[in-house]
């Protein structure tokens, strides 16, 4: 493993492994669908502990039962998640209020990222953006440019990159993009609909769904648009399933890569 030193100067996008968690369980759906569940393990804290040692600087958690019913039943497990390993958490699923935001920052989550409740009401963005800048994300999950909403079984009508551009303001840390007809099926990332929201705006933006080899990680590492990049790519069932190990992902987003 390169020294973390040396590791910083080079790295082109960071890799955030997935810890879908259901029940308090290590999860990853097909497609969103909860009725295609893969179950990985029942130990939150030993993977992302697993992580970290990996050389992982960020972790994305998402609270798959929160995502659904709003009911935040796994924020126990996640603030345990945060107070296990030093890297930076990003979690969302549920967070339909300011108040859902702040209860997951109090227990040390670094960024929350809201879903739904930013299609549906948009202001919520703009304040949590003006009281914690950089420490809200917005999640845009999406089938091509179709964006859905309420654990993806809600189609919204809206627009992906019309919505990416409604959150180019400052204090958003980041656009966390989903293709969730590609999400837990190992078939590739949608470049075409990354370029797109890339184009759109200046903040930066995260990618997701569909990483099923190293090849993949290097391809969204060296997508630009207007000499732009991604910032970070999320990935889980590769992981899971031994594609790829952590330490070959994070050196996959390397420049030297």
């Amino acid at each position: 493993m390169l020294p973390p030193d040396l590791r910083r100067k080079l790295i082109k996008m960071d890799l955030f492994p997935a810890i879908d968690l259901r029940g308090g369980r290590v999860v990853q759906l097909q497609q969103g669908d909860y009725a295609r569940e893969t179950r990985y393990g029942d130990d939150p804290i030993a993977i992302a502990r697993g992580f970290e040692a990996a050389g992982a600087r960020w972790i994305h958690v998402v609270d798959l039962d929160a995502a659904r019913s709003g009911a935040a039943t796994n924020r126990a497990v996640i603030g345990a998640i945060s107070e296990s390993v030093a890297c930076r958490i990003e979690t969302g699923g549920g967070v339909r209020d300011s108040a859902a935001a702040v209860a997951l920052l109090e227990v040390g989550v670094e960024r929350v990222v809201v879903g739904t409740a930013a299609v549906e009401r948009p202001e919520l963005v703009d304040e949590l953006a003006q009281s914690f800048p950089g420490r809200v994300a917005v999640g845009l999950d999406a089938r091509g440019r179709d964006v859905s909403t309420h654990g993806w079984t809600a189609a919204s009508g809206l627009d992906l990159v019309d919505l990416a551009r409604r959150f180019d303001r400052p204090g958003v840390g980041a656009l966390v993009v989903t293709e969730i007809s590609r999400d837990g099926m190992l078939q590739g990332p949608d470049l075409e609909q990354l370029s797109a929201v890339l184009g759109a705006v200046t903040v930066p933006v995260v990618a997701s769904g569909g990483v099923s080899s190293l090849e993949d990680l290097r391809a969204l590492a060296a997508l630009r648009v207007d000499g732009r990049g991604l910032a970070g790519a999320i990935t889980g069932t590769a992981l899971y399933e031994g594609r790829f190990t952590t330490e070959e992902g994070i050196a996959a987003c390397l420049l030297s890569a």
